[in-house]
């Protein structure tokens, strides 16, 4: 690689890393508005995680009212993703792939998705037979991807939206 190449790449770089700090800006200030709308106290947390941009809304307190932003099974969590993604590309005219969290239920998901993707990958392992877990949403179908790429194994989404679901199938 000449020096020319290498400086181009760390500008690139250099250029998504701003580009998905100001998508969690515009996020932030999004969801700023919509918990003063609710009354609703809750601080916003922005990272850059997988080159995406990650916001989260936490609160100090129980975090009792912030479930009500959660909503069932996340249902309204998705809403509000979706919703904060077309306000970050009103503003960018970019289409966001940004990950919202509220109240840690994406991180205890996750948690618990990893470990059923590894016990998946186990009973295939041990069974040498594919096994087809119960429908998920995308976000829910990657973690189990991933925990199934690191026990060595892999898998298969099939099925039609919203009932599609992950096959893991043995190596």
């Amino acid at each position: 690689m000449t020096e020319g190449t290498t400086t181009s790449a760390a500008a690139e770089g250099a250029d998504t890393l701003s580009r998905l700090e100001q998508e969690g800006e515009i996020a932030a200030d999004y969801l700023e508005g919509l918990l003063d709308i609710a009354d609703l106290d809750g601080d916003i947390d922005m990272d850059v995680e997988a080159d995406r941009a990650a916001v989260s809304i936490i609160s100090d307190s129980s975090g009792r009212d912030l479930q009500k932003l959660v909503g069932r099974d996340g249902e309204v969590l998705e809403a509000l993703q979706e919703l904060t993604r077309l306000a970050v590309h009103r503003e960018t005219g970019d289409r966001s792939r940004l990950m919202l969290d509220i109240a840690g239920f994406r991180a205890k998901k996750r948690a618990e998705l990893s470990e059923l993707g590894a016990k998946a990958a186990a009973e295939v392992r041990s069974s040498g037979e594919p096994v087809k877990l119960k429908p998920m949403t995308p976000f829910e179908r990657k973690v189990v991807h991933d925990a199934v790429k690191s026990a060595g194994l892999r898998s298969e989404s099939e099925g039609e939206e919203p009932q599609r679901f992950v096959v893991v199938l043995p190596a």
